[in-house]
């Protein structure tokens, strides 16, 4: 953080450590989950539930978030946004039924609707615009490194019992919370906004309808498909591990946090070297092949080797999709790149609400299902690289 002012290094910190934390409680619940459910009768579809759950009220609060840190501070809403995580993650320790955890869960969502829109808007805040990269990258790293560790700790601790790592999560996030008391506010009350002047968000159906006239449509549609087909392999992988392998959570986590980590090391060093040497329509194809045949090869039970393996070959090309896609569409975007970074979202959002909840109802019928499924889906998204629209063969743009 040396090229940052030095009064904007305290926050900052304290910033990445509440993310850090609240990712941290996220990716800790993981490799338990199939364990936990076990105690409510519950398999599959409850696990869809409940990350579609976390993903909808994600989607719908985060705007909000970034609105309410206009109008009442970007501290009230950090620090709103952790302890509602906090009641999250105690809430979900101590449930006893289902429906409680999808209450608890949603109100996790919630929690991180309200505090990345915030903790993005101070650090735009305190930094410049020459620093506001390094800030965002900052912020970037650490929720990152928040999903990578969580899932290897949440299995050490469950050692201790299967809930100990949710009382955790949430005395994790106490601390983070009383450490953002001390954190100054970066919004004067004369620069905040009522709420008379707040942007009203464009109904979702009013997006959808107008990105069908986007010249990067295509490339939002294959945002939709590669969402629904990679949240096919994440959303029941724990469930899967354990009832194919036997594994319990300690292995569990550990498949995780390896592949994950791939996934990070092979985007930092690898990602820029291909886009170069490929081209990002055919390191696309490439992925999309890999990923797809990556699913399959998960269906073939050998050993932890052979797992490792293919959730490393998985993890490495599904690090390639999202960034790569996501460039195409920002290249096709003109001068209207905010508004295609919200299409980008949105499409991005029904796939984490829509996948979760296909993939927990077809792994009840069949544990393999969700695998084929999702490497079919992924299969069928060539088709959408194989020829340019109408609208990139004119070059027009018209949004």
């Amino acid at each position: 953080m040396s090229s940052l002012p030095k009064s904007a290094t305290f926050p900052l910190f304290i910033l990445m450590l509440n993310l850090f934390i609240a990712l941290l409680g996220q990716g800790m619940v993981i490799p338990i989950l199939p364990e936990y459910l076990k105690q409510f009768n519950a398999a599959g579809a409850a696990a869809g539930y409940l990350i579609a759950a976390f993903g909808a009220a994600q989607f719908i609060f985060s705007p909000l978030g970034g609105q309410l840190s206009d109008r009442w501070g970007r501290k009230s809403m950090i620090i709103t946004g952790l302890f509602l995580t906090v009641i999250s993650d105690l809430m979900f320790a101590v449930s006893t039924t289902l429906p409680l955890l999808y209450i608890a869960r949603f109100i996790g969502g919630i929690g991180i609707g309200l505090m990345v829109p915030s903790n993005m808007a101070y650090v735009a805040d305190i930094t410049t615009s020459e620093t506001r990269a390094k800030g965002m990258g900052y912020l970037g790293a650490s929720m990152n490194l928040g999903m990578v560790l969580g899932p290897g700790l949440g299995g050490m601790i469950a050692e201790f019992g299967i809930r100990v790592p949710y009382f955790f999560a949430g005395g994790l996030g106490l601390v983070a919370t009383l450490l953002s008391l001390y954190m100054p506010e970066t919004l004067p009350k004369e620069k905040r906004k009522p709420a008379s002047q707040w942007v009203r968000r464009e109904p979702i159906r009013n997006q959808i309808l107008n990105s069908f006239r986007t010249s990067y449509f295509r490339y939002l549609l294959l945002i939709l498909i590669m969402t629904l087909g990679l949240m096919n392999y994440e959303t029941v992988y724990a469930l899967f591990v354990e009832r194919k392998y036997g594994f319990d959570a300690t292995k569990i986590s550990m498949i995780i946090t390896v592949g994950a980590i791939i996934g990070i090391v092979v985007q930092i060093w690898l990602l820029d070297y291909l886009i170069k040497r490929l081209g990002e329509m055919k390191l696309i194809r490439l992925s999309l092949i890999m990923t797809a045949i990556a699913l399959l090869l998960m269906i073939i039970k050998i050993n932890l080797g052979y797992l490792l393996a293919v959730s490393a070959l998985f993890f490495a090309f599904n690090a390639f999709l999202r960034p790569t896609v996501s460039t195409m569409i920002a290249n096709s975007a003109g001068d209207r790149q905010g508004y295609a970074a919200g299409l980008n979202t949105t499409y991005t959002s029904l796939g984490n609400i829509l996948g979760p909840i296909l993939a927990g109802l077809m792994f009840d019928k069949h544990i393999h299902i969700p695998y084929i499924f999702g490497a079919l889906i992924l299969a069928s998204a060539l088709f959408l690289t194989l020829q340019k629209s109408k609208n990139e063969k004119r070059m027009v743009v018209n949004d």
